[in-house]
Protein backbone atom coordinates (compact mmCIF):
# COMPACT_ATOMS: atom_id res chain seq x y z
CA UNK A 1 0.00 0.00 0.00
CA UNK A 2 2.90 2.17 0.38
CA UNK A 3 4.03 2.15 -2.77
CA UNK A 4 0.89 3.12 -4.37
CA UNK A 5 1.10 6.09 -2.04
CA UNK A 6 5.22 6.55 -3.26
CA UNK A 7 3.85 6.16 -6.69
CA UNK A 8 0.93 9.22 -6.60
CA UNK A 9 3.08 11.35 -4.48
CA UNK A 10 5.80 11.02 -6.93
CA UNK A 11 3.46 11.75 -9.95
CA UNK A 12 2.23 14.80 -8.34
CA UNK A 13 5.76 15.91 -7.44
CA UNK A 14 6.65 15.59 -10.95
CA UNK A 15 3.93 17.55 -11.97
CA UNK A 16 4.22 20.50 -9.51
CA UNK A 17 8.06 20.91 -9.93
CA UNK A 18 7.87 20.44 -14.08
CA UNK A 19 5.30 23.03 -13.89
CA UNK A 20 7.11 25.38 -12.23
CA UNK A 21 10.17 25.04 -14.12
CA UNK A 22 8.89 25.71 -17.48
CA UNK A 23 6.49 28.40 -15.86
CA UNK A 24 9.24 30.11 -13.92
CA UNK A 25 12.64 29.54 -15.41
CA UNK A 26 13.95 30.60 -19.29
CA UNK A 27 15.79 27.98 -20.75
CA UNK A 28 17.38 29.95 -24.34
CA UNK A 29 17.45 27.10 -26.78
CA UNK A 30 16.96 24.05 -24.37
CA UNK A 31 14.42 21.96 -23.41
CA UNK A 32 14.18 21.30 -19.87
CA UNK A 33 11.86 18.56 -18.57
CA UNK A 34 11.55 16.58 -15.39
CA UNK A 35 11.67 13.20 -15.97
CA UNK A 36 10.73 11.38 -13.07
CA UNK A 37 10.80 11.97 -9.45
CA UNK A 38 11.16 9.19 -6.27
CA UNK A 39 10.66 10.37 -3.07
CA UNK A 40 11.76 8.17 -0.14
CA UNK A 41 9.80 6.36 2.00
CA UNK A 42 9.94 8.50 4.61
CA UNK A 43 9.10 11.49 2.07
CA UNK A 44 12.25 13.49 3.06
CA UNK A 45 14.14 13.45 0.31
CA UNK A 46 13.56 13.52 -3.36
CA UNK A 47 15.57 12.83 -6.09
CA UNK A 48 14.01 14.65 -9.56
CA UNK A 49 15.70 13.12 -12.71
CA UNK A 50 16.03 15.87 -15.43
CA UNK A 51 16.30 16.00 -19.27
CA UNK A 52 18.03 18.41 -21.10
CA UNK A 53 18.15 18.58 -24.96
CA UNK A 54 19.51 22.09 -26.79
CA UNK A 55 22.07 24.27 -26.53
CA UNK A 56 22.78 24.68 -22.60
CA UNK A 57 24.74 22.04 -20.56
CA UNK A 58 23.10 19.73 -18.01
CA UNK A 59 25.28 20.74 -15.80
CA UNK A 60 24.37 24.51 -16.01
CA UNK A 61 20.91 23.54 -15.78
CA UNK A 62 21.09 21.05 -12.69
CA UNK A 63 23.10 23.65 -11.31
CA UNK A 64 20.65 26.41 -11.73
CA UNK A 65 17.96 24.10 -10.22
CA UNK A 66 19.94 23.35 -7.65
CA UNK A 67 20.47 26.90 -6.66
CA UNK A 68 16.65 27.78 -7.09
CA UNK A 69 16.12 25.10 -4.85
CA UNK A 70 14.18 26.60 -2.02
CA UNK A 71 11.99 28.54 -4.09
CA UNK A 72 10.78 25.39 -6.19
CA UNK A 73 10.15 23.42 -2.46
CA UNK A 74 8.23 26.51 -1.63
CA UNK A 75 6.21 26.60 -4.57
CA UNK A 76 5.70 22.80 -4.44
CA UNK A 77 4.60 23.03 -0.54
CA UNK A 78 1.91 25.66 -1.16
CA UNK A 79 0.40 22.97 -3.58
CA UNK A 80 1.15 19.83 -2.55
CA UNK A 81 -0.11 19.18 1.15
CA UNK A 82 2.42 16.74 2.27
CA UNK A 83 3.51 16.75 6.32
CA UNK A 84 7.05 17.06 5.04
CA UNK A 85 8.02 18.61 2.10
CA UNK A 86 10.73 16.69 0.65
CA UNK A 87 14.31 18.42 -0.23
CA UNK A 88 15.08 17.97 -3.67
CA UNK A 89 18.02 16.85 -4.97
CA UNK A 90 18.19 17.33 -8.96
CA UNK A 91 19.97 15.19 -11.20
CA UNK A 92 20.33 14.84 -14.59
CA UNK A 93 18.99 11.99 -16.86
CA UNK A 94 20.60 11.66 -20.71
CA UNK A 95 17.87 9.66 -22.17
CA UNK A 96 15.74 12.28 -23.55
CA UNK A 97 19.56 12.48 -25.65
CA UNK A 98 19.94 9.04 -26.38
CA UNK A 99 16.21 8.92 -27.96
CA UNK A 100 17.29 11.99 -29.84
CA UNK A 101 20.53 10.47 -31.10
CA UNK A 102 18.69 6.89 -31.46
CA UNK A 103 15.87 8.42 -33.68
CA UNK A 104 19.06 10.22 -35.79
CA UNK A 105 20.83 7.19 -36.08
CA UNK A 106 17.67 5.51 -37.36
CA UNK A 107 16.84 8.13 -40.04
CA UNK A 108 20.53 8.11 -41.25
CA UNK A 109 20.76 4.11 -41.53
CA UNK A 110 17.49 4.45 -43.42
CA UNK A 111 18.53 7.06 -46.17
CA UNK A 112 21.97 4.52 -46.72
CA UNK A 113 20.31 1.65 -46.73
CA UNK A 114 19.92 0.53 -50.63
CA UNK A 115 16.49 0.76 -51.94
CA UNK A 116 14.73 -2.56 -53.08
CA UNK A 117 14.03 -2.96 -56.64
CA UNK A 118 10.69 -2.69 -57.70
CA UNK A 119 8.74 -5.41 -59.13
CA UNK A 120 6.85 -4.98 -62.22
CA UNK A 121 3.32 -4.18 -61.79
CA UNK A 122 1.35 -7.18 -61.59
CA UNK A 123 3.62 -9.62 -60.04
CA UNK A 124 4.15 -10.14 -55.94
CA UNK A 125 6.86 -10.65 -53.95
CA UNK A 126 7.63 -14.69 -53.61
CA UNK A 127 9.01 -13.66 -50.02
CA UNK A 128 5.34 -13.01 -49.05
Amino acid sequence: MATHRLDKVNELLKREIGTYVQREFEWPGTIVSILEVEVTEDLREACVWVGVVGKMSAAAVVEKLTRARGSIQGAVSRRVILRNTPRLRFRHDDSARRGVDMVNLLDDIEKNLPKAPRLPEGEVDPKL
